[in-house]
This record gives structure tokens, C-alpha cells and sequence, in this order.
């Protein structure tokens, strides 16, 4: 007997997408410093694998925003300026709290729940150390309050500034005890969305967002 099931199937990963999964991880775990020039030479011999799917996977980092080209010279990892971080943290908080008014009168017990799981991974991944899962968990609780709210649009903007918000996010990691802080601020959004508390909620996650932007100048040490 047949059985069809709704489900999609698993493909494995082509050689171009685990380089590129390779070298995305090594940007933001910081292997790649800032100020370092590489080439697809220098890749393709750290990963000890031809040159072709370097090249592919490099491609889609810069289409991506994640590494950019230096004229004569090679790559180096996307910077984010101090007025396009400015930026960043204005939309974010423009968006954010505008989702968070939207879903309140109509957030569910299960999408509470929800959103207490994802943080509950995260304090795991906290223990464990693993900066990029804390990170993607991370980026998943602050759309899915969009989804809630059927913000759609929003969360498309938000999707767009993906890897930006990323290499910020990376950054203000590194700020010793931000794991910790993420983690409580979370949490106390979630309490105010229980209490379906707007101006609460609203003002706690425009201080998560911007304790963000400081923790990144703590460690740039401006």
C-alpha cells in the first residue's frame, strides 16, 4: 500500500551550497576579518576544493551583500556603516513595533507558546555557544510576530535586511553577556504581548533594538 504524504522531499546540498554555507559561517563567526582580502584562490585552497563552485557560492555572496568586491585586489566582508546601522535600527523599530500593534488584539495562547519555545532554544544555543543558531532563532522570533500579525509586506522588508541585520546581530554578540541580555528582553516582550499591554510592548522592543546598536559601539569601543 501506497501512502502520499504533504510533505517535501530532502535534498541534499550541492557542493556550491555547502561553500557558500562554509563561508557565510566563517564571515559571521568572524574567521574572516573585516580588513582581510580574499580571493577565490585562497578560498578554494582553505576549503581544499576546486575553484568552480567558489566561484558560484562567491557570487551569491556578493548578490547577498555579504562580501564585496575590491577593484584589483579581490574580496572582503560587506561593512556596515555607522549611518546605514542607523538606518537599519530605524526600520527595524518602525516595523517591529508596528507588528506588535497590529497582532495584540488577536495573538493566541498558541502563538505565545510559540514564541516562549524559540527562546527556550535560544538559552540552549546559548549554553552550547553556538553564536549562528542563536542568531537564526533570533531572526525567527521577530518574524514571526510579523507572520502573527499577517504583516506580510513588513516581514518582507524585514527578510530583505536579512544578512544586514545578521552581521549587526554578530557583532553585538560579541558584547560580553548579550546572549544573556537578548534572551531577557525577549522574554519580557512576550510577557507584555500576554498582557496584551501595546505601549509595553512597543517601547520594549524599541529598547531591545537599540540596546543592540550600543552593544555594537561597546565593541567598537565608540
Amino acid at each position: 500500500m501506497s501512502i502520499s504524504l504533504n510533505v517535501n522531499p530532502i535534498k541534499p546540498q550541492t557542493t556550491k551550497e555547502i561553500v557558500y554555507d562554509e563561508i557565510k559561517n566563517a564571515i559571521f563567526n568572524g574567521n574572516i576579518k573585516k580588513d582581510e582580502i580574499i580571493t577565490e584562490m585562497i578560498l578554494a585552497h582553505s576549503l581544499n576544493i576546486s575553484r568552480t563552485p567558489v566561484r558560484e557560492a562567491v557570487g551569491d555572496l556578493l548578490k547577498d551583500g555579504l562580501l564585496v568586491a575590491v577593484p584589483r585586489k579581490g574580496l572582503k566582508v560587506r561593512e556596515i556603516t555607522p549611518s546605514e546601522k542607523d538606518q537599519i535600527i530605524f526600520l527595524r523599530v518602525s516595523i517591529e513595533t508596528e507588528g506588535l500593534r497590529r497582532v495584540i488584539p488577536s495573538i493566541t495562547a498558541n502563538q505565545i507558546q510559540f514564541l516562549k519555545e524559540v527562546i527556550e532554544q535560544q538559552k540552549k544555543a546559548m549554553e552550547k555557544n553556538d553564536r549562528i543558531k542563536f542568531i537564526e532563532l533570533d531572526q525567527k522570533f521577530h518574524r514571526k510576530i510579523l507572520y502573527f500579525a499577517e504583516q506580510h509586506l513588513l516581514e518582507d522588508i524585514l527578510l530583505n535586511l536579512y544578512n544586514l541585520t545578521r552581521l549587526i546581530g554578530h557583532k553585538a554578540l560579541a558584547k560580553n553577556g548579550r546572549m544573556e541580555e537578548v534572551l531577557e528582553e525577549h522574554l519580557r516582550i512576550v510577557e507584555a504581548l500576554e498582557l496584551k499591554d501595546v505601549k509595553q510592548a512597543t517601547e520594549l522592543m524599541e529598547e531591545h533594538l537599540v540596546q543592540t546598536k550600543e552593544s555594537i559601539d561597546i565593541v567598537e569601543g565608540k
